[in-house]
């Protein structure tokens, strides 16, 4: 009882404020990226069209965002968010009913004053207004205020899935593409390989060639078809990952592009972290939920103090049906309601403190989501700047192996060394080729990452 005392004085005494103003909490990360920012453009006022200028992955996308079942689902809560959000901004205003009724009833003549039955009845036909908070307090104010808080984080979280989707659609486009150049690469192999099996067998017949460097080849051929037959499965798997995020057929999906051409991705300029980190629609949501926390600390406040309704009626009365618009039927009725909680076993200081523990996990859950996304933002940037080191030296590389199977292959042929030497470059190149692959894919797809985790198109996202 003391503490509902006490909130009730200091609600009054500080008038209609319940609470101070909200204010953002400062972000709890660091100034700066401890990576390079540099790029030529800001994400944020990059739409994903002029990001991803591949026509074929932009056909993908646009796909995914019509047809994802997921999409649908997101945009769903967004309309459910809405509605909710009106039916709390519509308790601020009075609501009017029209209702029309009639009452009959039948009184025993022991009850009656007459000593007889007693047949009545009764007409009315009434404009209503039923009971309307006065809100003096703030209450209901700070209840709409959290339904739209509530209902913009549902639209920011809408849009963090959107962009998501928008980076899903763009990885998975590039994982096909990266299978598409290793099986290719595989393919080459495989030819190769079985090209030398069977030269290797004609010299055997002539004894130039010995049954060992016959085996190895052998065994180099099947190496080889079995890679090909594992790059085909995850080909394969690529390929279905696409359909279920765009809904397109398979024989719908763009094949054959090489990742080392120009013009799939755009390069983007981190910025700074208090800039970009506020404006990811992640963060925003985040924020959301917390001023909706915050207005309800205040509605629950405002429940210790009185509570005002008013009810009214105005409309025509009578007896008979025929008299209901008669003159002198007019019947109107007023009821103000002047209600103050004395004792609820300590309900309301309980919602009280439910809403402060609300909001202390809420700002947690803020402040959090910041700091997951500062180091995401961190982590990509790190990996562009090394994977753009790593992709040239593993090119460097198989271009390297290339001219060492060239030579390999040379001194086997004129009898310098084993088949084994040509066999070790065989390897060595369809590695470092696959790993230059790899590698491309992974440069490209932390660029498409760090398009999201930086809140690209964040000005294009309706």
């Amino acid at each position: 009882m003391n503490k509902q005392i006490a909130i009730a004085l200091a609600a009054v005494l500080t008038g209609c404020s319940m609470l101070p103003d909200y204010q953002r909490p400062a972000p709890p990360v660091a100034q700066n990226w401890p990576a390079s920012a540099a790029g030529t453009r800001q994400a944020t006022a990059t739409e994903w069209r002029t990001f991803f200028p591949d026509a074929r992955l932009q056909t993908l996308i646009a796909a995914a965002l019509e047809h994802n079942t997921d999409m649908r689902i997101a945009v769903a809560r967004v309309d459910e968010a809405r509605a909710q959000f009106g039916i709390a901004r519509a308790d601020r205003i009075p609501n009017i009913n029209l209702a029309a009724s009639r009452n009959a009833a039948l009184t025993p003549g022991d009850l009656s004053p007459t000593g007889r039955p007693l047949n009545s009845q009764r007409y009315d036909v009434d404009l209503l207004m039923p009971a309307f908070e006065l809100d003096f307090w703030g209450r209901v104010k700070s209840l709409s205020d959290a339904a739209l808080a509530s209902y913009l984080a549902t639209e920011e979280a809408r849009r963090a899935f959107r962009l998501s989707l928008i980076s899903d659609v763009a990885n998975a486009y590039l994982a096909l593409l990266e299978f598409d150049e290793r099986v290719g690469i595989a393919r080459v192999t495989l030819r190769s390989r079985e090209e030398t099996r069977t030269l290797i067998g004609k010299r055997r017949e002539v004894g130039l060639a010995s049954d060992l460097d016959f085996l190895q080849a052998d065994g180099a051929y099947e190496t080889a078809r079995a890679d090909l037959a594992n790059l085909l499965r995850s080909r394969a798997a690529a390929d279905n990952a696409l359909v279920l995020l765009t809904g397109k057929m398979p024989s719908e999906l763009p094949h054959g592009r090489s990742l080392a051409e120009q013009g799939i991705v755009a390069d983007l300029a981190a910025g700074l972290p208090a800039e970009v980190l506020l404006a990811r629609p992640d963060v925003l949501a985040a924020e959301q939920k917390l001023i909706a926390a915050h207005a309800n600390i205040a509605a629950a406040r405002a429940a210790f103090l009185p509570r005002i309704t008013l009810t009214a009626t105005l409309g025509t009365a009578s007896q008979a049906l025929s008299g209901l618009f008669a003159a002198g039927s007019r019947a109107w009725s007023f009821q103000p309601v002047l209600g103050l909680p004395l004792f609820d076993a300590g309900r309301t200081a309980a919602n009280v403190d439910l809403a402060e523990a609300r909001q202390v996990i809420a700002v947690a859950e803020y402040e959090k989501t910041i700091q997951q996304a500062f180091r995401e933002v961190a982590d990509l940037l790190a990996a562009r700047e090394q994977l753009a080191v790593q992709a040239d030296a593993l090119d460097t590389a198989a271009k390297t192996q290339a001219q060492r199977l060239k030579l390999a292959d040379a001194r086997y042929q004129n009898g310098i060394s084993s088949y084994l030497e040509v066999l070790d470059a065989q390897r060595e190149l369809f590695t470092a080729q696959q790993n230059a692959v790899q590698t491309r894919r992974q440069l490209l797809t932390a660029a498409a990452q760090l398009y999201q985790a930086l809140g690209g198109g964040r000005n294009n996202l309706h």
